[in-house]
C-alpha cells in the first residue's frame, strides 16, 4: 500500500485509479445521487436519506473499482483524501477540466480522455499529430 505525505502526492495517484471513463461515469452517478440524497437529509432530517447517500455514493464507486477498473478503492487506505479527490474530479468534470488534470498528473493513457477514450481535438492539435 502507498503511503502519501500531502493531498498532492494523492491527487494523481487517484487519476490513476480512474483513468477509465467508465469508472469515471459510474462514480459521477454515485456522487450525484449521493449528493441529492445528502441535500434530502439536511433538508428533512430523514436519517434514511443518509443512509441512501452513503449506500449510492460508495456503492457506484466501489462497483466501478471491482467490477471495471479491476483495482481497490482508495476509500480503503485514505478514506476522507478520497472523498476530497472524488469531489474534486466531479468539480473538474462539471468544468470541463478533467482532460487537463489527466495531462497535468502525467497521465498519458488515452482512456483517461474524454468522448469516448478519444483525445479532444485540442491536445492533438498541440501534439502536432494528425
Amino acid at each position: 500500500m502507498q503511503k502519501f505525505d500531502t493531498f498532492a502526492q494523492f491527487w494523481p495517484h487517484y487519476l490513476r485509479q480512474h483513468k477509465n471513463p467508465r469508472t469515471r461515469a459510474l462514480h459521477f452517478i454515485g456522487t450525484t445521487i449521493g449528493g441529492l440524497m445528502a441535500i434530502c437529509w439536511l433538508t428533512t432530517g430523514h436519517e434514511s436519506y443518509l443512509v441512501l447517500a452513503l449506500v449510492f455514493g460508495y456503492g457506484f464507486a466501489w462497483f466501478s473499482h471491482f467490477v471495471v477498473e479491476d483495482n481497490r478503492p482508495a476509500t480503503f487506505s485514505n478514506p476522507l483524501w478520497s472523498l476530497r479527490a472524488d469531489l474534486r474530479m466531479y468539480a473538474a468534470w462539471l468544468t470541463g477540466s478533467l482532460d487537463d488534470e489527466f495531462r497535468r498528473a502525467g497521465i498519458h493513457d488515452r482512456r483517461a480522455y474524454s468522448q469516448g477514450g478519444t483525445l479532444p481535438e485540442r491536445v492533438i492539435a498541440r501534439s502536432g499529430r494528425q
